[in-house]
């Protein structure tokens, strides 16, 4: 029995692994009301580590090609004492996306608060589609979170950078991605 379940938990976990890395890579970009780049680590000097400036790379490419009009930048303040927001309004200005296209919400620590609070400012300024800008193994939690917030129509566009830690990072999302089902989140 012991091992029909490890076989079972295995298979399920394989299965997530497969489903993830399906929904990541796979870009859904279509022209959507807002982009939205879910922040990471800020580094010293205040600079954007590689990974959030992937991401927001990929959201001056996605803005330039039209793919949305305003951008939600959403990130806490770290370790390191930097506004995560801040720093990705400042990388996106000096790559000249518009200050007036950019809506900063400093209190996205976390996936579930940026979703909530992105959710939030889209409503109050009519916005009712969403493409989420993220690494690729947290896209599927992204738009769950995102939709589980009330935003309708959410897609998704994976930032292009590859590290050793993402096989970590994969696991962890495809564990984590049922508790966050079953909890409604």
């Amino acid at each position: 029995m012991k091992r029909l379940l490890t076989a079972l938990a295995l298979a399920a976990l394989v299965a997530g692994v497969g489903a993830l890395l399906a929904d990541g890579l796979r870009d859904d970009a279509v022209r959507c009301d807002v982009g939205i780049v879910l922040g990471s680590k800020v580094g010293p000097g205040g600079l954007p580590s590689s990974r959030l400036a992937a991401r927001l790379d990929k959201a001056v490419e996605l803005y330039r090609a039209g793919m949305f009009g305003s951008v939600i930048v959403s990130g806490g303040t770290g370790r390191e004492g930097y506004d995560e927001a801040t720093v990705m309004r400042a990388y996106l200005v000096a790559r000249a996306i518009p200050a007036a296209a950019i809506i900063v919400d400093s209190a996205g620590v976390n996936t579930a608060a940026t979703a909530r609070n992105s959710a939030a400012l889209m409503r109050a300024r009519g916005l009712h589609s969403a493409l989420v800008v993220t690494q690729y193994f947290h896209i599927t939690r992204s738009k769950q979170a995102l939709r589980a917030s009330g935003v309708a129509t959410v897609r998704g566009a994976h930032a292009d950078l590859f590290e050793w830690r993402d096989v970590y990072s994969t696991l962890r999302e495809a564990v984590a991605i049922p508790v966050y089902l079953l909890r409604g989140a």
